[in-house]
């Protein structure tokens, strides 16, 4: 069989498994169609570029994103190792300096002897082994040939961005550095608000002026039909959760838990966070700070806040159009495509959400596109590891309840034992069992991975 792989797309999913196949002697072809065609939420032509966060999710691994970070680590993910060597403090989170990680990515996978990006839009699939890992932002003619080849709609949703400020714009007589419960720790920048505060910037939110969702933003050409204002509850803007109830905010991102300002001595009603976004540490992102608010909205509106009064931002919010298709329907367990053997899927175009699941979607592909190259049989993990039940849930779930997915505890949970277990000690199982199914299919891949 000819050992050659075009994978389409640069983003993290594409990366992982442009690497993956070419360490098992692929000879791989990657598509990226920037910095040639833009997507309107990408800001560079480098690979693996962070549109959103810069954070991973935690380390922690009583967490979800904690034991999905281990497993990859385990499974040899080469995005893991450049996450965790450009890493920038940001508690018991793992946050990257953007740039420096997209550059590292860009560097090792442009000089594998086994890969070869070329900067160009594909707009058909193509017929030879393939990965379409184009991303939430596929371009529209590829999305009609992805819509035409799986005799199904694209299903859509919106996502939001959220701002960067400035550092040294910041008010530091108000905000302070601390994180949650870590006195010690100072890696979040905390603006704390009094109950007066923040209802009047509830009130200021709920009444901003938002931009008005363009067309090309609510369908896709060419016959794709349309899921406007689908907004995924994972990453809702601010405003929309601000709809939701006085103090949805104050127990949502804004919740003030773990904190203490040291300037009142007092426990704030309300704390917007700030995370670090560059080595620097000139740059921070709101944490939870998604929009769709004008521009000038958020300048008004966000500068209501004690602490960033005079705030510069040096990116604003935006929403953009996210794609997804409907994975249950389209893929098999191993990423293949149900009518089409040597054609794979991966990243946030099958629903799956969260960096460090979209990493680990291009890891499957890469590893199962290789295989069978390879003359070797595919792989379906167990269930009994965070990838695996994230890849069950992806290829399994009902229609009436299939959204974008993250990883999480719910999908390993069964019901009625985990009410016995304390969560702690539920979670460290979790963990311990997770990891001995992945050890296992270390082995089961061999040496060369």
């Amino acid at each position: 069989m000819n050992k050659e792989l075009t994978i389409i797309g640069g983003g993290l999913a594409g990366c992982e498994a442009a690497w993956q196949a070419a360490q098992q002697g692929i000879m791989v072809s990657l598509y990226e169609m920037r910095p040639l065609k833009s997507t309107g939420a990408h800001i560079s032509a480098g690979l693996a570029e962070l549109v959103c966060s810069n954070s991973l999710g935690s380390e922690r691994v009583d967490r979800a994103s904690g034991l999905l970070l281990q497993e990859l680590i385990s499974l040899n993910s080469v995005l893991v190792k450049c996450a965790l060597e450009t890493k920038i403090p940001a508690g018991r989170a793992l946050a990257v300096d953007r740039q420096k990680f997209s550059d590292r990515v860009t560097e090792i996978i442009e000089n594998h002897p086994h890969i070869k990006v070329f900067r160009q839009e594909i707009t058909s699939i193509p017929n030879q082994p393939c990965i379409i890992a184009s991303g939430p932002l596929t371009s529209s003619a590829l999305s009609a040939a992805i819509a035409q080849f799986t005799e199904k709609s694209n299903l859509f949703f919106y996502d939001a961005v959220a701002p960067i400020v400035q550092k040294e714009t910041i008010n530091f007589k108000i905000a302070f550095l601390s994180s949650r419960y870590q006195k010690e720790s100072d890696d979040y920048i905390n603006c704390p608000l009094t109950k007066e505060e923040y209802e009047q910037f509830v009130r200021e939110l709920l009444s901003a002026e938002r931009i008005p969702l363009r067309e090309f933003e609510s369908q896709i050409n060419q016959g794709v039909t349309t899921g406007k204002d689908r907004f995924f509850e994972g990453c809702l803007p601010i405003e929309v959760l601000a709809k939701r109830g006085q103090d949805t905010l104050a127990f949502g991102p804004l919740r003030p838990t773990g904190l203490h300002d040291p300037h009142s001595g007092k426990r704030p009603y309300a704390v917007v966070q700030l995370r670090q976004d560059n080595i620097a540490a000139s740059l921070y992102n709101m944490v939870g700070f998604q929009t769709n608010l004008t521009y000038p909205e958020q300048k008004r509106v966000f500068r209501l806040i004690p602490g960033l009064e005079n705030a510069d931002f040096a990116r604003y919010g935006q929403m953009h159009r996210n794609t997804f298709l409907f994975a249950p329907e389209i893929l098999k367990p191993t990423l293949q495509a149900v009518n089409r053997a040597d054609l794979f899927f991966a990243g946030q175009l099958i629903g799956i959400e969260g960096y460090l699941g979209n990493i680990a979607s291009g890891l499957l592909a890469g590893i199962n596109a290789a295989r069978y190259l390879n003359g070797e049989e595919t792989i379906t993990l167990p269930q009994g590891c965070m990838l695996g039940s994230l890849i069950y849930y992806i290829t399994h779930a009902k229609p009436e309840d299939f959204q974008p997915m993250k990883a999480n505890y719910g999908l390993l949970i069964d019901k009625e034992e985990s009410q016995k277990v304390p969560k702690q000690l539920r979670n460290q199982k979790f963990y311990e069992n997770s990891m001995e199914v992945i050890r296992e299919v270390s082995k089961q891949l061999g040496d060369n991975h």
